[in-house]
């Protein structure tokens, strides 16, 4: 199959083929939710400043590129503007009069001083649904603060709830709650497409950080309001369910086990031999063992140190008891089953051919996300977007270029790839 630009892959099928993304976000949240956009058929136009986004300086490079950026940028048209300058500014309100959503992360009031507020996209487009993400949302008395994801997890209580408990608060090795930002703003703007079929018009979808964050502190809100309680770090152990916890092997490995339902409980007995854990007092209900959690793991433990990692998972597997060794990244590009789902995939890439990346969650049996390019060079699409969707003639981009104003791609806006 021939790809002559990404549109015409991606909107061959996916759910929301139809609809033009304008993405002036930055970094990660605002990105992934553009990406998660682009990925199920939507066309992303993404605007980057003259010298590239952040997320280009961000994890490993191959050549001088960043694969962060390859993959977070993928299926998406990249287009270059100075939105500082009255001219920036005004390619963008004619880039909103021919979109459906507008995706920024810019701190509150900040898009507001160049005129690009969503009360202001309102008037040149009634239906646009504009999602703002940021820190501490669009109201309230944080909302001018700085906040990127790590900041948002803090004040969420779920940096505090995230390590082991004599140790200092610990964090993920990737921006988590940026993802869970992008996530629900996504979500949102799917969400204000559906109601705006129904009336007609757009709306703004705020989505901030620690608010999102704070959503996955779900069982510890009431357990504060009724009995005080603050949930504290708890390593491996999922706490008040038992057992749920990692556990050493014989070769100095560990094994995650997960076993809190009674009927696994039991089978989890069997299979370590001890028949009669399933019957003890102390072991007999799930609330039972969360009260018993220490005596209950170090017997656990006591047994998975006697097996080798592969040993345990075998003997687990013909139990039926949800168990696993913690894959490494090698160990995922070695696994059938990610492989056989296709959660590895080569996508083209204009300067090293293919790169691997994750592939669509989640799947859709009709409408399913299609991967057809990889993020490439700053401002690659700018020519044929501001072209095609602003009705821009080749002397004016010309003029704009040459003023600084916006950014070409070096090797110019046509794409061909054979896959």
């Amino acid at each position: 199959m021939e790809l002559k630009n990404q549109d015409e892959a991606v909107r061959r099928n996916g759910p929301l083929v139809g609809y033009r993304v304008l993405e002036m976000g930055s970094t990660v949240a605002g990105p992934f939710c553009g990406r998660l956009l682009a990925d199920f058929g939507a066309e992303v136009i993404k605007i980057e400043p003259i010298e590239g986004d952040p997320v280009r300086t961000m994890g490993k490079r191959y050549e001088g590129k960043s694969l962060y950026a390859a993959s977070i940028l993928r299926n998406k048209s990249l287009i270059s503007v100075n939105l500082r300058s009255p001219e920036g500014q005004a390619i963008v309100k004619k880039l909103v009069a021919k979109c459906d959503i507008v995706v920024e992360n810019f701190r509150p009031g900040g898009l507001e001083k160049w005129g690009l507020g969503y009360y202001d996209l309102l008037e040149i487009n009634p239906a646009i649904v504009m999602v703002r993400i940021s820190g501490f949302g669009q109201t309230g008395p944080y909302k001018a603060r700085p906040g990127y994801g790590v900041i948002g997890e803090a004040v969420s209580g779920l940096r505090h709830i995230t390590g082991d408990p004599d140790r200092a608060p610990t964090r993920t090795a990737v921006s988590l709650t940026d993802y869970f930002t992008g996530l629900y703003a996504a979500f949102g703007a799917t969400m204000a497409l559906l109601s705006r079929h129904a009336t007609g018009r757009g709306q703004c979808v705020d989505a901030a950080l620690y608010e999102c964050a704070f959503s996955f502190m779900e069982p510890h809100i009431p357990a504060f309001e009724k009995l005080g309680h603050i949930a504290n770090r708890a390593g491996s152990r999922l706490p008040d369910s038992t057992p749920n916890n990692l556990y050493p092997t014989r070769d100095h490995s560990f094994i995650h086990i997960t076993a809190m339902g009674d009927a696994v409980f039991k089978r989890l007995s069997t299979a370590m031999q001890q028949q009669n854990f399933a019957t003890d007092a102390k072991f007999e209900s799930g609330i039972a063992r969360s009260e018993h959690y220490e005596e209950l793991d170090w017997l656990i433990a006591r047994w998975t140190s006697q097996h080798d990692l592969n040993e345990l998972e075998k003997i687990l597997e013909v139990a039926n008891v949800p168990a696993t060794r913690i894959f490494t990244m090698q160990d995922i590009f070695a696994d059938p089953h990610f492989k056989a789902r296709q959660m590895l995939v080569e996508v083209p890439d204009e300067q090293q051919e293919r790169i691997t990346m994750a592939g669509v969650v989640p799947r859709l049996s009709k409408t399913p996300g299609v991967l057809c390019i990889a993020g490439g060079v700053i401002g690659r699409d700018t020519q044929r977007v501001l072209t095609e969707f602003a009705d821009m003639s080749d002397a004016e981009i010309q003029r704009l270029r040459d003023s600084g104003v916006i950014r070409l791609g070096e090797n110019g806006n046509a794409r061909q790839y054979t896959s």
